[in-house]
């Protein structure tokens, strides 16, 4: 079964538009709920969102969709995705929702579905999710004696706290270290700050006002500018800036220099190989990863194994390999002794326990491997482009051919945004530059009236 409403990282767009509506909000968890039906047991369903507008619109159509379908729905607020992938096992509910568009800006949201095991559905599950939708629901409503309820836990960021705190080493604590923390005026902007400041952190919140409209507006994961700057402004040892919802890491040295989810996972896969504890032989990424980190883990007989982009896809790989570590070069980090998805807050934890075990300053330790130059730009499109047209395929052997066998070409259409995204990386950066710079050409004239009418 196809998938047109899914991609790849749940469902997303412009709110109140296309897929983004209440009524699709309500449709999708009337068939939610019926896909994953379980048992004969009073069913659960968890709720989280984050901070933006849209979210006042989705979570009760949601609400009422799950509702209708006899289910009990149990409301958690503004929350990190992880924390209802968490609270979803936790509760023993049958499925857990994330409201959410993560690192997009407020104009945007979207819908994310944990399974009763806290991992993101498979592209079967959602397809059938989807093939559900096109029938008429209503007939599957259950009668009035049998419809659910609905609860707000209370203690849903206690829980969470609590958990991310107990994956820091036992006996080490943060005294001593100034830590700036971002928090995109997304889901952590409560959390984050108090679980750094009970491990024993000074604390400098930044981004923590959210108003509905501002999350991730010039801050967090995908805007670390702010972070640098007050990372150097207080003069403190690192920056830890967080997305919208929390399952991306990009962390700020001492001097304001940023550190990629390349890095991180390389410092973190380091340090568990070093204790015994690297499980499956290396480390999952997306085929993104810099060359740089597959050099460095080869170095030391481990491998890199790469994933189409997405951390759902890393996280499959990751259970069927047994690797225990992957991630994403934009900070999805995913620990699997720990968390089922991207955690931001777990994996900043276990930098920290680098840090704090080492004795050194942040920019020596977490500059593990060299970089190799690395370029991606992305080319915004009206309406979709034949990336396998003739045009584009012979720009893609010349870009091959310039770079020979100490480079990598990858061109892909996100599937988040109207974009492609076009990357190219090598030992010159000056060629890096120069091809990037002709496939974007040639993906703008995919794009023209007369190559579409052609």
């Amino acid at each position: 079964m196809t998938r047109k409403l899914f991609g790849t990282d749940g469902i997303r767009g412009k709110a109140n538009t296309g897929a983004i509506t209440a009524e699709t909000a309500l449709k999708v968890a009337m068939a939610a709920a019926q896909v994953l039906a379980r048992g004969s047991h009073r069913r659960k369903v968890v709720i989280g969102k984050d901070t933006r507008l849209s979210g006042y619109m989705l979570e009760p159509a949601m609400q009422a969709g799950f509702i209708s379908m006899g289910l009990d729905v149990v409301l958690v607020g503004p929350m990190p995705t992880p924390a209802v992938a968490m609270l979803t096992r936790s509760l023993r509910a049958d499925l857990g929702v994330v409201i959410s568009a993560s690192h997009n800006l407020y104009e945007d949201n979207g819908i994310k579905l944990f399974g009763a095991d806290g991992y993101k559905l498979t592209d079967e599950t959602e397809a059938e999710i989807e093939a559900l939708l096109a029938t008429d629901l209503s007939t599957r409503l259950v009668p009035a004696p049998q419809l659910g309820r609905a609860a707000r836990l209370e203690d849903a960021s206690g829980r969470y706290i609590e958990y991310v705190k107990n994956t820091f080493p036992k006996g080490l604590r943060l005294d001593g270290l100034k830590i700036v923390v971002d928090c995109a005026n997304g889901a952590a902007y409560k959390v984050a700050p108090r679980i750094l400041y009970e491990l024993g952190a000074d604390v400098v919140p930044i981004a923590i006002t959210p108003d509905g409209t501002n999350i991730n507006k010039h801050c967090g994961a995908t805007a670390p500018d702010l972070l640098c700057e007050h990372v150097v402004k207080h003069g403190a040892h690192l920056g830890i800036a967080l997305d919208g919802d929390a399952d991306r890491l990009i962390l700020c040295d001492e001097h304001g220099h940023v550190v990629d989810g390349d890095q991180i996972m390389a410092l973190i896969a380091s340090a568990m190989h070093a204790r015994g504890e690297l499980e499956g032989g290396g480390v999952t990424a997306t085929v993104m990863s810099n060359l740089g980190l597959e050099r460095h883990l080869k170095s030391k007989g481990l491998q890199l194994f790469r994933t189409p982009v997405g951390d759902r896809y890393v996280v499959d790989h990751m259970r069927q390999s047994g690797c225990n570590i992957g991630g994403e070069q934009s900070g999805h980090i995913i620990l699997g002794d720990y968390s089922t998805t991207g955690d931001g807050l777990i994996a900043a934890l276990q930098v920290l326990a680098v840090i704090r075990t080492s004795g050194r300053a942040v920019s020596e330790i977490c500059r593990v491997f060299a970089p190799v130059p690395q370029l991606l730009q992305n080319v915004r499109t009206q309406s979709p482009v034949a990336l396998d047209a003739a045009s584009m395929r012979e720009a893609i052997r010349a870009a091959e051919g310039k770079l020979g066998d100490s480079g990598r070409i990858l061109i892909r259409k996100s599937g988040t945004e109207p974009l492609v995204r076009v990357m190219a990386e090598g030992d010159d950066a000056a060629l890096v530059k120069a091809v990037v710079q002709d496939l974007c050409a040639a993906v703008e004239k995919l794009d023209t009236p007369a190559a579409k009418a052609g």
